[in-house]
């Protein structure tokens, strides 16, 4: 099958565009100069020149030899997306949208951000092509974050506090949001996932299939065939979308998306919404949101920061409605075990967000057999982690509730 929206932005029911009257001018816009700046062979060369000389690019794909060991199944190779500049994939996605704000003739970007690595990626970007930047990010996960938040100050972004809702990632984008439809004229939103209106999930998704086009060169060129199952972490489901595209008309590959479990899909504590959410509209497209009775959304739960959103990618909505890709669950007392395993076995400490998708590979490893070929997208590294990690782990051994 092929996985394409429809001209109105609609991967079957899911997608499209709602917003308010005052933003459809500037989508408009989007939709007009991307498609003429996108095909521009100037534009292509400098983002290409960008994506192997600044960003890192290609990434290695890693043969996690002690891991699968350990797990005594099927082969884990792991897409190093932890080793593009910044530590994750969100670079690939910033240097194609801040370019293409500076070929707009843009001034200025603003970003929205839950773990701080679309954050530290959008200020990067904005240094690199000297354009302003603000980015705006939940409270609370600015003090899971601290670490990105000095590193976006650092690089001359402006991080605003967002103080409303969940202070999660949720609010900062409807704070971004807010400020677009005042200051749309000069500014332009740099969507951080394959989330909101239309034309941005098929932008931001057609920037990170860079990561699954090298992970298919680099498995046949490894291994002699494709995978059996390609597998990586879902929030608003970048990564993941980045790596499924190019093996989507492989129908002998397995896509898995995994959600977080936080603490048990029946606690309520959770961000699952592929798995457990209902249709809505949400931030601009309608998707699969986690919401009420009333359709009021409820806030999504993670250990990880970049995961606590409660609406989808409409693409990955629609994988799961055809049947094309399967949703699974890690909790986060698995992902904080994977986070830890991944750590001693083979010398690489992965981004919680990455560990849910290392929690899940570790059970399907073992169910199948020796010859069998998992590629993992290890979306980013755990420094941002490490003292969050601490903490809860500490709060464990003390008997304490993190």
């Amino acid at each position: 099958m092929k996985s394409e929206p429809d001209e109105r932005g609609m991967f079957g029911q899911f997608g499209g565009r709602f917003v308010p009257e005052m933003l459809i001018s500037a989508l408009d816009e989007l939709v007009e100069q991307s498609e003429k700046i996108l095909a521009d062979p100037g534009y292509q060369k400098e983002l290409d020149d960008l994506l192997r000389d600044y960003a890192g690019r290609p990434t290695p794909l890693t043969f996690a030899a002690r891991l699968t060991e350990r797990q005594g199944g099927a082969k884990i190779y792991l897409k190093r997306e932890d080793l593009a500049h910044t530590g994750a994939h969100k670079i690939n996605n910033v240097l194609g949208q801040a370019l293409l704000a500076k070929y707009m003739g843009k001034k200025r970007v603003i970003a929205e951000t839950g773990a701080g690595q679309h954050g530290v990626a959008s200020a990067t970007a904005a240094a690199l092509l000297d354009l302003e930047c603000d980015v705006y990010m939940g409270a609370e996960d600015m003090r899971r974050q601290s670490l990105n938040v000095f590193r976006m100050e650092l690089l001359g972004a402006k991080c605003i506090a967002v103080e409303s809702g969940s202070m999660t990632l949720k609010d900062a984008i409807n704070e971004a949001m807010r400020d677009w439809v005042t200051n749309v004229e000069h500014t332009y939103y740099m969507i951080g996932s394959v989330m909101g209106p239309h034309p941005y999930p098929t932008m931001v998704r057609n920037f990170q299939r860079i990561i699954g086009v090298e992970a298919r060169e680099q498995i046949l060129k490894a291994e002699g065939r494709l995978p059996d199952v390609a597998i990586a972490c879902v929030g608003g489901g970048s990564n993941a979308i980045g790596l499924f595209h190019p093996f989507i008309e492989d129908d002998e590959v397995a896509l898995v998306g995994v959600e977080p479990g936080g603490e048990g899909l029946q606690s309520g504590r959770h961000g699952a919404t592929i798995s457990a959410g209902v249709p809505g509209i949400f931030h601009g497209k309608r998707t699969l949101v986690l919401s009420d009775d009333d359709g009021q959304i409820f806030p999504a739960h993670s250990v990880s920061a970049g995961l606590d959103y409660p609406g989808s990618g409409p693409e990955h909505a629609n994988l799961r409605e055809v049947g094309r890709a399967q949703y699974e669950i890690a909790t986060d007392a698995e992902a904080l075990e994977a986070f830890q395993i991944l750590s001693l076995t083979e010398g690489i400490i992965p981004a919680l967000e990455s560990s849910h998708a290392i929690a899940h590979a570790m059970k399907m490893a073992k169910e199948m057999p020796k010859d069998g070929i998992i590629v993992v997208n290890l979306s980013g590294r755990g420094d941002k982690d490490v003292d969050e990690v601490r903490s809860i782990l500490s709060a464990r051994e003390s008997g304490a509730r993190p």
